[in-house]
């Protein structure tokens, strides 16, 4: 699994379009106003059909995708098969796979960055909107009337990107929200089913959630999942069923696996840097330093500080 920014994304779009970089870049985009851009999915579907599939992947961006043509997402245990239309919403929270079922995929999708919203003083947290929110299954099935209903929208988004009209990112803020609203009114597919990999796919997710919270690189920096609930939560599982997955095939308990992986960057962060037990301690998500020494000696017998010595 990997982590796909944004610099990562243009470099894969630039090697699949045959482009360079600068000409996939939107005219006078800067950081100031976040990030946006907008795709034919015919563009760039030449490296799916080369990988059959795109792997499980945490986006440093979000992305909304009209797509046209047969394909299978997957979200820890739940599958959907959409056999024609899907509006598909991406968070960077919220790992998922989606497979091309048959090399007739047509489509659009935006990708951009919660700070290119802030602007339009819309009030709007995307983390809080269901359709973003962890344990959430953001892909709708849409009907061709649906679907070319909002295709005009993606239509409007890459006439207004090559203008030189002086406001078009304000207009294109607005053109980003009517497709929000386009998902908020949706009822989730309820065409979610179980499938012999499901167990493969919770083991994989849940790895890739923990692991991506590191390393940390900053006293300021904070985990924010620690417990097999947290987890639970974000895969949108029962705990008892992540904590029956994990064990039955790495002998290992959810909170085994966490507690394992914070000791590691425990020892990594008093051996390699000169902060303070205090501030590791935060770091790794503890309350109270006297806790994180209570965990560190239960698990290594060694307090920090003897362990840094």
């Amino acid at each position: 699994m990997q982590h796909t920014s944004l610099e990562a994304f243009y470099k894969e779009a630039s090697i699949f379009t045959g482009r360079e970089i600068e000409t996939l870049l939107p005219p006078r985009i800067n950081k100031e106003i976040g990030h946006f851009n907008v795709f034919d999915i015919s563009e760039t579907i030449r490296t799916v059909k080369e990988k059959n599939q795109m792997p499980y992947n945490r986006r440093a961006y979000y992305k909304i995708s009209l797509i046209r043509g047969k394909n299978r997402a997957e979200y820890a245990d739940k599958v959907i098969e959409v056999s024609s239309n899907a509006l598909l919403f991406a968070t960077p929270n919220v790992p998922y796979h989606w497979v091309p079922l048959d090399e007739n995929q047509k489509g659009s999708f935006c990708v951009f960055t919660d700070a290119f919203l802030t602007p339009s003083k819309s009030d709007i947290d995307l983390n809080k909107l269901p359709i973003f929110q962890p344990g959430s299954f953001p892909i709708f099935e849409i009907s061709d009337k649906q679907a070319e209903a909002i295709a005009p929208i993606f239509n409007k988004m890459k006439t207004e990107i090559d203008s030189d009209y002086e406001f078009k990112y304000d207009l294109l803020r607005t053109y980003l929200l009517e497709l929000i609203h386009h998902g908020q009114k949706l009822s989730p597919a309820h065409q979610i089913s179980h499938n012999q990999n499901a167990s493969k796919r919770i083991i994989s997710l849940f790895i890739e959630l923990l692991e991506r919270q590191f390393p940390i690189e900053s006293s300021q920096q904070r985990l924010q999942l620690r417990s097999a609930k947290d987890f639970a939560d974000r895969l949108s599982i029962h705990v008892n069923h992540l904590n029956k997955v994990l064990k039955e095939n790495t002998g290992s308990t959810t909170t085994t696996v966490i507690g394992q992986r914070i000791i590691q960057e425990a020892k990594i962060l008093l051996k390699q840097t000169d902060w303070s037990v205090s501030e590791i301690a935060f770091s790794l998500g503890f309350e109270e330093v006297a806790h994180f020494s209570n965990f560190f000696k239960k698990q290594t017998q060694l307090s920090p500080l003897n362990f840094r010595a």
